[in-house]
């Protein structure tokens, strides 16, 4: 689901670090990089993962900060879990989909 855009500041001429758990496509990163052009023109533009799936890619967007590196085929699917929201921090791979709520 879509959230609004709550950026309540001008990025023109500053360096911006976007954030993302999983790197999988580069369609989320894409969709990004679209949204913050309308908060003006950055000097540079910096993306941190948690996981990089490494294949399949859509299209050509690379990480500069990677926390780890996983090799899922396209039938794996990658969750992240929080401390704050799942009582402990993990990554997990399964080879199907897993419920969205878990």
């Amino acid at each position: 689901t879509p959230h609004p855009n709550e950026v309540d500041f001008v990025v023109a001429n500053k360096k911006v670090l976007l954030i993302d758990d999983v790197l999988y496509t580069g369609r989320t990163i894409s969709a990004a990089l679209a949204a913050l052009q309308h908060y003006g023109r950055p000097n540079a533009v910096e993306l941190l993962v948690l996981v990089d799936r490494r294949f399949n890619r859509q299209l050509p967007v690379q990480a500069d900060y990677v926390g780890i590196s996983v090799d899922a085929l396209d039938e794996a699917y990658v969750k992240v879990r929080w401390q704050e929201s799942h009582g402990e921090d993990a990554v997990l791979m399964f080879d199907k989909k897993v419920d969205a709520a878990f």
